[in-house]
């Protein structure tokens, strides 16, 4: 039923008859998979027209056969084992996009050992083992190209490393998890409880069922980790990554910040500064002004504030087929135009300048500066005089202070913005906060980004 996959290669006779066909191995043909063979084949004059050479998938390894055959029909040769797609000789570039850390990562290392260049969309493989894949590929003059893994549609990776590269990057942020801002735009707009929102969103596809690494901040920290390595040529540090994800956020919360004017989103923070470099993903108050508070429902955004450029921002689709698939073949088209050349004019590799920044520690926790939101359940509205007395006595600058709206069966809520704080002083003052016999309650706090040049 299937075409042996050793026999199957022919030429593809292309227009760019001088320059040689890429040929294409792909490792899993799901949902990002099946978008990169339909985007392929509907835009294949287009890209090869960008690429200047024709870019064909071969083979393609896939746990079920026959679902497979019914994607690419009989115009690519089908294997079970995808180690064939990895090593094969006919092969010059692997696409890896079945996903998970595990055999994943032999896939890949034996690729590189083979002396192929590698595209993949596999963030969570990246963030725990690039540094040992990366070294592989620079060891073997191979790319390994990434575009994918990070923000999906927005073209991030390339932006760092190509269009600002004569900069000094001080910072990127961004809302890089489709689905917790599909989560987070829920609980605003609709009112709902974190719980019934998650409901929603796993109903109508935009969350798995097991949403763990979206929900608790895992999927953003691994982008990250990459954005971080990109922007600041430093290791891959994930595991050294502050993490906290959207569980525990209250809709109480959302409808505080938006009396006080602020919306929250869940970013993921890099920001270089004198003793180290911020790594951090949290759910924080943006400004309601702001653009990055207008990036809604599933969709992505990531801004960065570099020396020359100043600030900008890149937005797109946070999740999707194709439009991951974009990224997919926008590397490949970069692997195609660098094939052959000289490996020090490949597409850079991560930590490829690790030696000039690997000094660079990851800030602890309580080193973060930054301005903070608290909500203080207190016993009475007149009350609020010694929580801002209880802030002054611990360092805590007061920025705005309000009481919040009323509302059926929560009682008087102190509101608070502080100025910028250290992390460390800041927990001191909760500590402070909540053995004052006015406390009513757990005092609540969130990060405030103005995320301002």
């Amino acid at each position: 039923m299937y075409r042996d996959p050793v026999e199957s290669f022919e030429p593809l006779h292309s227009p760019l008859a001088a320059t040689r066909t890429l040929r294409v191995g792909m490792i899993g043909i799901g949902t990002v998979g099946s978008g990169t063979f339909r985007v392929l084949a509907r835009n294949q004059a287009e890209i090869a027209a960008r690429a200047g050479r024709a870019i064909e998938l071969v083979i393609v390894a896939a746990r079920n056969l026959e679902r497979a055959a019914g994607i690419v029909g009989d115009s690519v040769a089908l294997t079970a084992d995808a180690m064939q797609v990895a090593t094969h000789p006919d092969v010059d570039v692997v696409v890896e996009v079945a996903g998970g850390t595990g055999p994943a990562l032999d896939w890949v290392l034996a690729a590189i050992a083979h002396g192929k260049h590698v595209v993949t969309a596999n963030k969570a493989l990246l963030a725990v083992h690039g540094a040992r894949i990366f070294a592989a590929a620079r060891e073997q003059g191979v790319v390994v190209a990434y575009e994918g893994a990070v923000a999906v549609s927005i073209p991030i990776v390339k932006a760092l490393r190509e269009g600002l590269a004569a900069n000094r990057i001080e910072w990127v942020a961004g809302i890089i998890n489709g689905t917790t801002n599909f989560i987070l735009s829920k609980m605003r707009d609709e009112g709902l409880d974190f719980a019934a929102a998650l409901a929603q969103a796993q109903a109508l596809g935009y969350a798995e069922a097991d949403p763990t690494f979206d929900i608790e901040g895992i999927d953003a920290a691994h982008k990250l980790t990459l954005l971080a390595a990109n922007a600041f040529g430093m290791p891959l540090r994930f595991a050294d990554a502050q993490v906290e994800g959207i569980t525990a956020l209250q809709g109480l919360d959302v409808a505080c910040a938006e009396q006080l004017g602020h919306r929250i989103k869940l970013l993921g923070v890099a920001r270089r500064q004198a003793a180290g470099v911020e790594l951090r993903v949290q759910p924080a108050l943006v400004p309601s002004g702001h653009l990055m508070a207008h990036v809604n429902g599933s969709m992505n955004a990531v801004m960065v504030k570099s020396d020359a450029a100043g600030l900008t921002m890149y937005y797109g689709a946070g999740a999707g087929s194709e439009q991951t698939a974009s990224a997919v073949i926008a590397d490949l088209v970069d692997v195609a135009r660098l094939d052959g050349v000289a490996a020090a004019q490949h597409v850079p590799h991560l930590g490829v300048h690790a030696h000039a920044t690997k000094a660079l520690a990851v800030l602890p926790r309580a080193a973060v500066h930054t301005s903070h939101y608290l909500r203080v359940p207190v016993h009475a509205v007149g009350q609020i005089q010694a929580v801002t007395a209880c802030l002054a006595e611990q360092k805590v600058p007061v920025r705005q202070v309000a009481l919040a709206a009323e509302r059926p069966g929560i009682g008087p809520q102190v509101l608070v913005l502080t100025g910028p704080v250290v992390q460390g002083t800041l927990d001191l003052a909760v500590h402070a906060l909540q053995a004052r016999p006015e406390a009513a309650g757990p005092v609540v706090t969130l990060r405030v980004e103005a995320l301002e040049g």
